[in-house]
């Protein structure tokens, strides 16, 4: 069966590890990766690291913890975007673990 993919970017390392946290522990899912992303003009912006939390479990679980994650960051006014993918495809799996963080990616 396959896995629901979440997604959340934000702003901020330390942002996307608090509610990287608050994710794991608002339903039953696993952090699979935290993916950094510096934009071209993210020296303009006021924080200029993107990051994207991704990871997996059922699909009302995912939704279940990307509701909270959005909310935590809206509350901070850091959110990017963010979507669910309720039926990850073989390759979606391989690729939502590239992380540009390298060896700091997460084998979940």
């Amino acid at each position: 069966m396959s896995k629901a993919l979440g997604l959340l970017e934000v702003f901020g390392f330390t942002t996307a590890v608090v509610i990287g946290d608050m994710i794991a522990k608002a339903a039953d899912v696993n952090i699979v990766a935290l993916d950094k992303n510096k934009p071209a003009n993210g020296d303009a912006a006021e924080v200029p690291l993107l990051m994207t939390i991704k990871f997996e479990g059922d699909v009302a679980d995912v939704e279940q913890a990307l509701m909270v994650g959005v909310e935590e960051a809206k509350r901070r006014n850091l959110l990017v975007t963010y979507d669910l993918i309720s039926r990850q495809a073989e390759d979606t799996k391989k690729m939502a673990r590239i992380a540009a963080t390298g060896k700091d990616k997460l084998n979940g």
